[in-house]
């Protein structure tokens, strides 16, 4: 049967040695950077992710624009398989008409099962390319999150690596500690003479 003594590393007692004492105390500040620093870091790594992610969308906001475009170019016969949610697009010729420069055409990219002659929304930046739709709302609170929890996590990590080290290196000490202390004690239980 085992008996737990809860804070015993606290209590003055013959058994505890100065590495219970320094591990008592590490598992407190453990417990306060736990509680305190690891949501601090993910709230604060979020709240840099975020300005950063919007300061991206407006930028791309600014710079992109859509138009609708007819699909004029080649449909590839086979599509390639399709794995998991995401939507698989592919080049082609598409043309639109722009208001005062007339008729223009370009490659982009489509949605997969558009046809020749379908009406599709392309992107297009300052230059002219083909560039994908700008980050949107949902997309730059996904981001945020993502960003805040594993700065979070992160530090969780650190800390119980830090607190495993600290532990490990107390339980190398206690169990030096024991040893002198057993080899003073020795003698006078075994009655042996030391050498």
């Amino acid at each position: 049967m085992r008996t737990r003594v809860r804070g015993w590393r606290w209590r003055h007692n013959p058994l505890r040695r100065r590495s219970d004492v320094v591990e008592a105390w590490t598992t407190l500040v453990v417990v306060l950077l736990l509680l305190v620093v690891a949501p601090l870091a993910g709230a604060l790594t979020a709240r840099w992710a975020h300005s950063e992610a919007q300061a991206v969308a407006v930028a791309q906001r600014a710079d992109r624009h859509s138009v609708r475009a007819e699909v004029v170019g080649g449909i590839p016969n086979e599509l390639p398989t399709v794995q998991g949610s995401r939507a698989h697009t592919f080049r082609t010729t598409v043309t639109w008409t722009e208001p005062g420069e007339g008729r223009r055409t370009a490659t982009a990219r489509v949605p997969a099962g558009s046809r020749d002659g379908d009406m599709v929304t392309v992107w297009f930046d300052s230059r002219g390319r083909n560039v994908p739709e700008p980050t949107d709302a949902v997309s730059v609170w996904q981001h945020t999150v993502t960003m805040g929890v594993c700065a979070s996590a992160g530090t969780v990590g650190v800390i119980l690596l830090g607190r495993l080290a600290v532990r490990h290196v107390a339980t190398r000490r206690r169990l030096a500690e024991w040893e002198a202390e057993w080899a003073r004690t020795e003698p006078e239980w075994t009655r042996r003479r030391p050498a």
